[in-house]
């Protein structure tokens, strides 16, 4: 074979042709010629001729990368054995030993491959008997069928009944008030008397305490609405007259910039707090206005009357939204938003609890069991269970209070009685939820001039604290405030405190109503 003059390459046919070439391009086929005549005249001169390698017969997998893929399938198997010896199964499966034998491998190799196969295994399973396995999640206990609410503080001190009673923004502190027209603050922690704040000329109806913790508003029977402020232990300068009848129930918004009110003149007014004037005024009722509330990021109002309706407003507009009616049309004295603000509670005087879907103005759920065909009673909302366990959806329930002088718990899915607690004398017309320094607990008041604190305690702790807190006050005239009186109530919500917080999802409107 003459290499003196070796074959031109073959020219890829899309490559340019000589005019259409750059200079730079030539020059680099000129190097690349003369290379191939220098590595020829040097093949003549030492009369070496280089050899292809020799074809094998292996078969190469169709990935030409110098990997593990690109050997012999029986090599590779086997010297896959030797290195697992010293690593963990890989998870995936190794094909049957009849791929062996399509390539070539004879029956005793296989049996030899499978006896070192299974004591591969084993050798594996030694190595992973060493390992802890993967923690398992630990199952949810079962629900809780019953609450354990033990009574813990008796405070004693109103000279009348006591209609309505609220923890705190942070539940350090417990405002009450009643027919003695004062309001009294109480520590939590200790049932002790704090203060005593008194201006108003008739009975106090309702109460509710400022987002930041610093004001009490009450509402009275002289038609009128105080500020009463707990760091001072002063009065603010303005008072909110504008009602032409008694107060019955108000509501912080939630940036307490805006107090909404409901009175014996059917009207629901919107006050501008630092101002302390009347923003706007909505002809809701046509009868008194017994129940109020905001919703948690007080977009919307709900108020409810004797007349049976129960009315959702937007507070932008002052419109009217929503009406909500039963058939039979029962007094309505108090309604409460959900937390989630999606449902509303309210109480009639027929002795019935009904939560409303308000968007598809209908009834989801009736609670029964409590007494209440005369006083206008209010509860609200709460959340049971162990603390280091999260339920799906939540445990909550409905808490209210009776005029046959106990208080109920209803499971809010089930509607289940989950505990009723005795202990007042008289009609419990308010009752309010918290939480202080983890423990859940609940304040009510009634008409046996007593306030309460009721404490959740462990099933094992039988243990019960019956110490009683005298507020040592100095009597002051009575006033015609008449707590019997269907229309008095003893609202003022918005003093929510960890319940807004409480919880997060839901399945269905019909069964989880505590959303955030």
């Amino acid at each position: 074979m003459d290499h003196s003059n070796p074959q031109p390459r073959r020219r890829d046919p899309r490559a340019q042709s000589p005019a259409e070439s750059s200079s730079d391009e030539l020059a680099a086929g000129s190097a690349h010629d003369e290379a191939e005549r220098r590595r020829a005249s040097w093949t003549m001169q030492n009369g070496f001729t280089p050899q292809r390698p020799q074809q094998t017969s292996r078969h190469y997998s169709e990935s030409e990368s110098p990997d593990e893929l690109a050997v012999d399938a029986d090599e590779y198997w086997r010297s896959s054995r030797t290195r697992n010896r010293h690593r963990s199964p890989s998870p995936i499966t190794r094909p049957s030993m009849q791929d062996d034998h399509s390539q070539g491998g004879s029956d005793d190799l296989a049996e030899h491959d499978m006896a070192d196969s299974d004591a591969d295994q084993a050798g594996d399973a030694d190595n992973w008997s060493d390992r802890s396995a993967t923690p398992l999640a630990s199952p949810v206990p079962p629900k809780p069928e019953h609450l354990n609410y033990k009574e813990k503080f008796v405070m004693r001190g109103h000279l009348r009944g006591v209609s309505a009673v609220k923890f705190s923004p942070d539940c350090s502190m417990i405002a009450s008030a009643g027919a003695d027209a004062a309001v009294r603050v109480w520590d939590t922690a200790s049932g002790r008397l704090i203060h005593i704040f008194e201006g108003h000329l008739a009975g106090i109806s309702t109460l509710a305490w400022a987002p930041d913790g610093e004001w009490i508003a009450s509402g009275s029977d002289d038609k009128t609405i105080r500020l009463w402020n707990v760091n001072t232990l002063k009065a603010h300068t303005k008072v909110f007259d504008g009602h032409h009848n008694y107060v019955y129930q108000i509501a912080f918004a939630p940036k307490g910039n805006i107090l909404v009110s409901g009175s014996y003149d059917e009207a629901v007014f919107m006050w501008d707090v630092r101002r302390a004037q009347v923003m706007r005024s909505l002809p809701a009722h046509s009868d008194p206005v017994a129940g109020i509330d905001v919703v948690h990021d007080g977009t919307l109002i709900a108020s409810c009357a004797l007349d049976g309706l129960i009315r959702i407003w937007d507070t932008h507009s002052g419109q009217c939204l929503r009406t909500l009616v039963m058939e039979d049309n029962p007094p309505a004295t108090c309604v409460k938003f959900s937390p989630n603000g999606r449902f509303i509670l309210a109480w009639t005087l027929d002795g019935c609890i009904r939560m409303w879907s308000y968007v598809e103005s209908r009834v989801l759920k009736t609670f029964q069991g409590h007494v209440n065909t005369k006083y206008s009673l209010q509860g609200c909302f709460g959340i049971y269970g162990p603390g280091d366990v999260s339920y799906d959806p939540p445990l909550c329930f409905a808490v209210s209070g009776s005029e046959d002088g106990s208080i109920l718990f209803w499971d809010l899915v089930s509607k289940q009685i989950l505990q009723r607690l005795e202990g007042h004398s008289g009609a419990v017309l308010c009752v309010h939820t918290g939480t202080l320094n983890g423990k859940r607990m609940v304040a009510s008041c009634g008409a046996d001039k007593t306030v309460r604190l009721w404490e959740e305690v462990d099933e094992d702790d039988t243990e019960s604290n019956d110490d009683v807190f005298s507020g040592g006050v100095t009597p002051t005239p009575e006033s015609h405030s008449q707590i019997s009186s269907p229309t008095h109530d003893a609202d003022g919500d918005n003093a929510m405190t960890d319940v807004s917080a409480m919880l997060s999802t839901a399945a269905t409107p019909a069964e989880d109503v505590m959303m955030a």
